[in-house]
This record gives C-alpha cells, structure tokens and sequence, in this order.
C-alpha cells in the first residue's frame, strides 16, 4: 500500500489513523483504564548485545550509558536506513522495530530481514548483535494508566521475536559475528540471495561483481521456546567477522573523555580516563554548541 506519509513514532501512526478498540474500562476495584488501539499485520524485530553485562560489568554508570547509546544510534541508523520501520522502543539493552505495509512496507519480513543484515554487515564495532524476528497480527495500542501512557506493539509475534533474539547457534563451537532467527512459517520458501542480494565490489575498471555470500541460511530445525512450546525455526549466521581496531568498550571509555575535556561532563566520583591509543578516530566536541 502506497504511503503518501511517513510515520515517525507509534504515537503518530495511532493519532493519525482509525482505531479498531476504543474505550474506557474498569480494573474491577473503581480505578479506570482506557484500551484504545489499531490491529495491523507486522512483523517485529529484536536485536541486542551479545554478552552485555558482561562487557559492561567494569564500566561506570556514564561509560555504559555512553556504550548503550552508541548501540541504539548505530542499530537504529542501520536498521531504519531507507526503511520504513518504526522504532517501538528500548529496553536495556535491546532494540524493538515494527514494520507493516500500514508503515509503508511492500514486504514488511524482507526489510524487516534487510535491516537485520545491515546491523550485521556494517557491525564496525562487534557488537554481535542476536536478533529475532516475527510476523503476524499484532495491536498498536496504549499503555499504562492516567500516571503515564507509552503506545507500544502487543500480540504473539512481539513474544515470539524476543524469543528467536534468544535462540543460541545449535553448534556452540561454531563461531559467527551475529545471528537472525526467523519461525521457518515466515521464511516460507524464500531464496537467500532474493533477499539479502551478495554486495558489489567495484572492480579496477569500474565494473562491479558480486562479493561472496557471507550469510549462511541454516536448514530447519525444532528449538524449545519458553512458554512457546518447540518451535521450527531458520537462521541466518553471518560468517564474516569483524576485528575492530578499537572496541565498542574503548570507544564509550573514549567518547566519555572526550565530553570531560569538552567540560560536558562533571563526575562526583572519579575522573574518566581514556581507553589506550584513545582519539585517533575520535572528533572534538563543537565549542559553540
């Protein structure tokens, strides 16, 4: 369905569309609460750090606010790059994206897998992410009560990918940079290069050529879910790895220094200090702003 607008949050999507529940009901015990929302078809994506906590067990509470903030701007940069995915929320350390034709998807489970490569093929700084993804019938609906209201995504699909985002590599010796675990009902019977085309690569002479496939579609197999029972499943393991010089770690250590020395961080505690070999890559702090 072609989109003559682009939604930027759920809260404008809901504001600017019919809703499918409208009302205002009681808890039982006199306190009300309203559910209003839209029913859509959509396909939800969860990505987060592999071994965050523990990465981030040493760092102070500013670092791993940096660290975190780093990951959502660069997920979410990949992840919405020419999409017209909307970000539902963050959690920790975790990232939730909605994409439906209502959103202007054509195919909401290829972006949906598209996005996912790209945090995968561009992933500079190793975050590794796992990520799951989803289909089906879910809500667009507010949350909460009169003391705060958030609009979020409810319905099966949202579990399912939290769930798949968990999924770990039925060979642990097996080393890979970042998975994509689908229910294999969603991957139907898709073509692995129709989906995530190989790269080009321009040769000498300005042709281009396709790069080798570095994403792997494993075959079908049967993992047990909590709370879902067994599950078939596909996954998608990019066997590239990336070895950066300078640690998504280091970087936050780094980008924190930076604010200090830029004067736009005051610590009560201790003074930050920089990772080894620190600014090389790093841009000064705009003395205007």
């Amino acid at each position: 369905m072609p989109m003559m607008q682009r939604f930027h949050s759920l809260e404008d999507f809901l504001a600017s569309t019919t809703s499918h529940v409208d009302g205002v009901l009681d808890d039982g015990w006199g306190f009300e609460f309203p559910v209003k929302g839209r029913e859509i078809e959509a396909t939800v994506l969860f990505a987060d750090i592999s071994r965050f906590s523990t990465r981030t067990l040493a760092m102070s509470p500013a670092a791993t606010l940096v660290y975190v903030q780093n990951f959502f701007a660069w997920v979410s940069a990949e992840a919405l790059h020419g999409r017209p995915g909307i970000v539902d929320k963050y959690i920790g350390d975790e990232v939730m994206v909605v994409f439906s034709k209502e959103f202007g998807s054509e195919d909401p489970f290829t972006d949906a897998v598209q996005a996912a490569a790209a945090m995968s093929r561009h992933d500079v700084h190793a975050y590794g992410p796992h990520i799951g993804i989803a289909s089906g019938r879910v809500i667009v609906g507010y949350a909460g009560t009169a003391l705060r209201y958030n609009v979020s995504v409810f319905g099966a699909p949202v579990a399912l990918a939290a769930r798949c985002a968990a999924v770990k590599p039925a060979d642990p010796e097996k080393v890979v940079s970042s998975t994509i675990v689908m229910p294999s009902s969603d991957w139907r019977d898709r073509d692995l290069d129709d989906v995530l085309p190989p790269e080009l690569i321009v040769q000498s002479d300005g042709s281009k050529v396709p790069d080798s496939q570095r994403f792997e579609l494993l075959d079908e197999r049967t993992v047990a879910m909590k709370g879902l029972d067994e599950v078939a499943v596909r996954e998608i393991h990019n066997t590239g790895i990336w070895f950066p010089t300078h640690s998504a770690e280091n970087r936050a250590l780094d980008s924190l220094h930076v604010l200090y020395t830029n004067n736009r961080y005051w610590p009560r505690w201790e003074t930050p200090e920089p990772s080894a070999g620190a600014f090389s890559h790093m841009k000064p702090l705009d003395p205007s702003i």
